[in-house]
């Protein structure tokens, strides 16, 4: 859970108190940081003095090494934040787009792997309880 620390820096400090009056959960807070965190080491310095380029180098970095839809998106969420609400700069996410994550489709079992599934359980109540699923 983020809480004011003494040794953070003002920057990060400011962008802990944002969430803060945004109410963000306290999960939401430290993944955010920890967003921010990453990319200032990708930078090699303070966060505060990226350009759009910088964003979009880094983007490019994150595709390249792998880093899931799902997990790019919550970056893109994170320094989105960090630049539109803690430093106003708005301008810097232009280039910044999240990706679309591909939908799944359920795995739908056969009549005969239902009944299967129902016989496989032993206890007449948990059969019942499957069987009522099922319908």
């Amino acid at each position: 859970m983020t809480s004011p620390q003494a040794n953070a820096s003002p920057l990060r400090q400011r962008m802990t108190d944002d969430m803060r009056m945004r109410q963000l959960a306290p999960k939401t807070q430290d993944t955010n940081l920890r967003i921010v965190r990453e990319f200032a080491r990708f930078l090699g310095r303070s966060p505060d003095t990226a350009t759009v380029e910088d964003l979009r180098r880094y983007q490019l970095h994150l595709v390249d090494h792998g880093t899931s839809p799902v997990s790019l998106n919550h970056a893109i969420t994170g320094l989105k934040f960090f630049f539109e609400d803690t430093l106003d700069r708005p301008d810097l996410m232009v280039r910044m787009h999240p990706v679309r994550v591909p939908r799944t489709l359920p795995v739908v079992l056969s009549p005969d792997e239902v009944r299967r599934l129902i016989e496989a359980a032993g206890n007449p109540k948990h059969q019942t309880a499957l069987s009522v699923v099922r319908r």
